[in-house]
């Protein structure tokens, strides 16, 4: 399969991957093994490394770079395989993106600039500059709730002429910008909804895909959901999401990597281990996430049916 065709990447569940540390802070790559393999198995259609839930800010280069080679190395080209990119520096971002060229990556997710609160024009070239520098396909991460920059659609006006910028991850929290970008640009850009809790809503609306953090431990019923939609069965994808949504919920906080990793340790998908500055939860803050997580699990939906769309 060959991923540098854009309709061929940008699609379907999208795992943001978490980086799996042993307890001692070190990569555990058997367990980020065993977590990759559930997501591949369930149907998802490509892996995002190094993004929030990866740790990134936490990871050396080489680190990075060894997770690439390991997804490449376990997955081969059965999903695509996509870097993270979130710098300070241009100069910075062009040399990720290069490296994860010639590593083999099938395609990129850039941040705006990281720190400085760029203008759009500083923005729009700052795109511009890492997309010149590489011929990976790139999802742009629009998120000005959590980054503070915010991508319009102006900007993508101007960006349309790079050819490798051809998809967007919409963290807006507005859906009707799924529309919006439909009606400025039709398929120009695909668009994959980044906000575990506005899922349904981006995938009715028409949204190609779905960038997800709570299949980090929940990779079948993401992945139902998605089908579901797809095939036009909505009552069962309503039925799933909504015993999904105080999970879902959990991907909307300051420490949805620790949520996260919490509810991977319950379904047998993660060792539940972060890396400092992050810490695990503690006191009351703990007892009420585990409190969801156990009632999820206490009603967790028979999807299986679902394969039957893979």
């Amino acid at each position: 399969m060959k991923y540098t065709q854009p309709t061929l990447l940008w699609k379907g569940v999208m795992p943001a991957i978490t980086t799996q540390f042993s307890l001692s802070g070190e990569l555990d790559l058997k367990a980020f093994i065993k977590n990759l393999n559930a997501q591949v198995n369930a149907g998802a259609s490509g892996i995002i490394l190094g993004g929030t839930l990866g740790e990134a800010s936490t990871l050396t280069a080489v680190e990075k770079a060894q997770l690439v080679q390991t997804t490449l190395k376990e997955v081969g080209e059965k999903v695509a395989v996509v870097l993270n990119i979130a710098e300070q520096s241009t100069q910075d971002a062009i040399a990720a993106a290069q490296s994860a060229q010639a590593q083999g990556a099938h395609g990129l997710m850039l941040l705006p600039p990281m720190r400085y609160k760029a203008t759009d024009r500083e923005t729009v070239a700052y795109f511009d500059e890492i997309a010149k520098a590489t011929t990976l396909p790139i999802m742009i991460y629009n998120n000005p709730v959590d980054y503070k920059i915010e991508v319009t659609l102006d900007m993508f006006d101007a960006l349309k002429s790079n050819p490798n910028i051809n998809a967007v991850k919409e963290s807006t929290r507005d859906i009707t910008n799924v529309t919006r970008m439909r009606n400025r640009f039709n398929d120009r850009f695909a668009i994959l909804c980044g906000v575990d809790t506005l899922a349904v809503e981006a995938l009715m609306m028409g949204a190609d895909g779905w960038v997800a953090g709570l299949v980090d431990a929940f990779p079948q019923e993401t992945c139902a959901i998605y089908h579901y939609i797809k095939q036009g069965e909505f009552d069962k994808a309503l039925s799933i999401n909504r015993w999904f949504i105080p999970l879902l919920e959990l991907d909307i906080s300051p420490q949805l990597v620790q949520n996260i990793k919490l509810c991977e340790v319950a379904t047998g998908l993660g060792t539940g281990h972060v890396r400092p500055p992050r810490l695990p939860l503690i006191g009351e803050e703990e007892k009420r996430v585990l409190a969801i997580i156990q009632q999820g699990m206490n009603s967790r939906p028979d999807v299986s049916d679902y394969k039957k769309y893979l």
